[in-house]
């Protein structure tokens, strides 16, 4: 699909990779929808699209999707709103990094409904439109930690992993339909996710710069992919190599990795 003129809805829009993704779109959309918590965010990167690209017409929409409300209101919305969305970014994502035993059951439950819940359905709102076009795009952010299970990062490997297999079973229903999913698989980010995904009290050791790509790069990278209709796009080429080796590994060493992780985690 050729992104020229899309009208697009973009989750998790004020910070980190959704924002990245709203400014490589802004000089080719005709309409943004962006949609996050932070109203103050979402407004300051309006107005900054708007001033580099007069003619965008971007619209806001201030929702926690961690909320079953709020995600219903804008699942309606985007049902009765006129405007044909012929792209979809599920980038909205929340964290949790500890022990699971250890866990709140509210962030748990938050975590669920951001990245399993509101991503499902909001793909599931707005599919009928673009498969009665003939037309359209669903970029699911997933990330490499859904190609294995790690410890302390159980729930949000987990699903990641449920994105990424799900963008793949979308993908082969959708096959003659003309619509693209690709599933963005990116490793360590620079971004607020891993502050936010910490516990109080806790820490988490960062993973070598050379590990690292840039929300910029990672943006990018993800809309090629969805333009030459790849399935999975992996961010760098350390990540790339590490996943097909993680990919080929057998699960008994991939049990004992983890369990090695595992214990680190409890001292």
């Amino acid at each position: 699909m050729n992104l020229d003129g899309c009208n697009a809805v973009i989750t998790g829009a004020s910070a980190g990779i959704g924002r990245e993704i709203a400014r490589e779109l802004a000089g080719r959309a005709r309409q943004l929808v962006l949609v996050a918590r932070r109203k103050d965010r979402l407004e300051e990167l309006r107005l900054e699209l708007t001033a580099k690209h007069p003619s965008l017409d971007v619209q806001t929409r201030a929702v926690d999707l961690a909320t079953r409300n709020d995600l219903r209101r804008l699942t309606d919305w985007l049902g009765m709103a006129e405007i044909r969305i012929d792209l979809l970014v599920n980038n909205a994502g929340l964290g949790d990094l500890g022990a699971f035993a250890n866990a709140q059951p509210e962030r748990l439950e938050a975590m669920v409904l951001v990245n399993i819940d509101a991503l499902t359905l909001l793909t599931r709102a707005v599919l009928p439109q673009m498969i009665a076009n003939r037309r359209g795009a669903i970029l699911n952010v997933s990330s490499s930690a859904s190609f294995l299970p790690i410890a302390g990062f159980a729930v949000y490997a987990a699903s990641k992993a449920y994105v990424t297999s799900f963008s793949e079973a979308l993908r082969a229903e959708l096959r003659s339909s003309g619509i693209s999913v690709t599933a963005l698989c990116p490793g360590p980010v620079h971004t607020e996710f891993t502050e936010v995904a910490c516990r109080p009290g806790t820490w988490s050791a960062p993973a070598p710069d050379f590990v690292h790509v840039s929300a910029e790069r990672v943006a990018r990278l993800g809309l090629r992919g969805l333009e030459h209709n790849r399935p999975i796009v992996i961010p760098g080429v350390v990540m790339k190599v590490a996943m097909f080796v993680t990919r080929m590994t057998p699960m008994p060493l991939l049990r004992l990795a983890s369990r090695v992780s595992a214990k680190r985690l409890g001292e």
